[in-house]
């Protein structure tokens, strides 16, 4: 049995201080929130608890989909090298930017070659920041990472996936899918219509779906929404693509979103016949602890067979998603 565990939307504070030049930018509209409403919801222990807890589980791998920073200044992007370090060898984690580590222009390029260690693919890729998407195989899984974030303007989060990553990623999934293993793909934004506001969506998300459609996966992980959801992409022959996101790894209890959660996947069998079980972990809505939140099996076919069912966990399924959740 191989155990990934995913983690989303670090967003490490607390912010630093900020130069009247830095400010002078979209930077200002993301200082402001922080001020408001990410900074009682983002500060303390909470990330350093879900780690540690992470840790317990001894996962083989760690996926984190994006977002490790709020402005991507400079002090941002070496603090967050910093945590990758604690985290674990680049081996043994996989990163993918999100859309606020490519806040302002230049940032992005900056943040990748900070993080390079741990979002290239085994051979090294060439000289310089990585390109994506990228393969790493472990055991008996292929992690394909693709990047998604960009450079906005002000009040958008929006995301691309243009055609030309979109025919490199098919070719790793059809490289991988010929050596029989299993594949999970990681983007940050949700490649779903309707999964996120129309000013934070995926741009592309149809570049994506087509992937999918002829070469297939057997997951896909993203973050940017801070929810648990699960929705399902069509894969060649009509079998069906789970597609999970999962709620910030910092945020606090007693908010809007959901409190801090991993998910930590169980993947077994061989080509043909894998078997996922998907293990939701986290922060109680009372602060109590960490504890098991869910627990389920992700067929196929397009269930999801739950074995420790909650009444607050989310089932997302928009009417133009290819196939929703059942409950």
């Amino acid at each position: 049995m191989f155990r990934l565990a995913h983690l989303s939307d670090i967003h490490l504070g607390p912010l630093p201080e900020l130069s009247y030049r830095e400010l002078a930018s979209k930077r200002i509209t993301g200082y402001i929130n922080w001020q408001r409403n990410r900074k009682q919801a983002m500060f303390g222990n909470t990330l350093l608890n879900l780690v540690a807890d992470m840790r317990t589980q001894r996962p083989d791998h760690v996926a984190v989909t994006g977002d490790l920073v709020n402005l991507a200044t400079r002090k941002e992007i070496e603090g967050a090298r910093l945590w990758l370090e604690n985290l674990g060898d680049p081996a043994w984690v996989s990163v993918v930017p999100g859309n606020h580590d490519a806040y302002v222009p230049g940032a992005l390029k900056r943040a990748l070659a900070a993080w390079r260690p741990w979002s290239v693919g085994d051979g090294g890729g060439t000289a310089g920041h990585p390109r994506f998407p990228y393969l790493r195989v472990r055991g008996p899984v292929a992690i394909v990472g693709t990047s998604s974030a960009e450079a906005t303007a002000p009040f958008f989060a929006t995301g691309t996936f243009k055609r030309g990553q979109a025919l490199a990623t098919a070719r790793l999934l059809e490289q991988a899918r010929e050596r029989g293993l299993f594949r999970v793909l990681m983007i940050h934004h949700p490649p779903i219509a309707g999964a996120a506001a129309w000013s934070k969506r995926l741009i592309g998300k149809q570049y994506f779906s087509k992937v999918i459609h002829d070469v297939g996966a057997e997951l896909v992980l993203h973050g940017h929404t801070h929810l648990d959801t699960l929705y399902w992409l069509t894969g060649p022959g009509g079998d069906k693509v789970p597609v999970v996101g999962v709620p910030s790894a910092s945020q606090a209890a007693g908010g809007d979103k959901p409190a801090s959660r991993y998910n930590l996947f169980e993947i077994e069998g061989e080509p043909g016949n894998w078997s996922l079980t998907q293990r939701e972990r986290g922060l109680s809505p009372d602060s109590a602890g960490i504890g098991w939140v869910r627990e389920r099996q992700l067929l196929s076919n397009g269930t999801a067979v739950d074995a420790r069912p909650r009444s607050d966990a989310r089932e997302a399924g928009p009417a133009d998603a290819p196939l929703a959740v059942e409950p």
